[in-house]
């Protein structure tokens, strides 16, 4: 009789357990997934800090060792003070392993790109977030919440729940486009060009989506 009371438990037990284990944020945070300027950048938890005392002159990142192809990503962000720009590469390669620089796609962040599709180092903007969307939906001084799925060649990206992008992307953009990438690493942004800045990235969720 008593497991016959708790029958009908069992397989919401197991859909939660199934949800647990599907999520790989403990293995894409792990620090030894993570190399940068370690005066600028630090990993705790699920936060992911980047700090420059002065100009670095370069954009420079904290980028993961794996490489990553199809994923879901969620984190809040937030530029102190409301400066700087930063953003969060996917799909990208480094270029120099001393100071750190990268080329792919961007999901930036930074007043006037908030959301957008940005291809640092690879031509140029990908697709641009709309004007009217980051001013109602964007809080330059507070954390924003981001979420975006990156499968096949298609972005979704979102910011504070609204969708800033939801498109096919099978090419770089620029004079010269080539194949977009379709796999690399990810790396978040310290940007040249501002005597000091912080970003904070926090609540940093992770789903490898490739091999489900």
């Amino acid at each position: 009789m008593r497991l016959s009371r708790f029958a009908p438990v069992l397989p919401a037990l197991l859909l939660v357990l199934s949800t647990v284990q599907a999520d790989d944020t403990k293995d894409f945070l792990d620090p030894a997934n993570w190399q940068g300027r370690t005066d600028i950048w630090k990993i705790d938890g699920d936060k992911v800090t980047g700090h420059t005392k002065e100009d670095p002159k370069y954009n420079t990142f904290f980028a993961s060792k794996k490489e990553y192809s199809d994923f879901e990503i969620s984190f809040k962000v937030r530029l102190k003070d409301g400066v700087g720009n930063s953003g969060l590469q996917v799909r990208s390669a480094l270029k120099d392993d001393k100071k750190f620089t990268v080329a792919g796609p961007q999901i930036d962040v930074g007043k006037g790109y908030w959301g957008s599709l940005y291809g640092e180092g690879i031509g140029g903007m990908f697709k641009a977030s709309d004007p009217k969307l980051i001013e109602s939906k964007v809080k330059p001084m507070e954390f924003n919440e981001f979420h975006a799925v990156v499968k096949g060649d298609h972005y979704t990206i979102k910011v504070n729940g609204e969708t800033f992008i939801d498109a096919d992307f099978p090419k770089t953009p620029g004079k010269d486009p080539k194949d977009a990438p379709k796999k690399g690493i990810i790396a978040f942004q310290a940007h040249a060009g501002y005597p000091t800045m912080t970003v904070e990235f926090t609540d940093i969720k992770f789903k490898d989506l490739s091999a489900k």
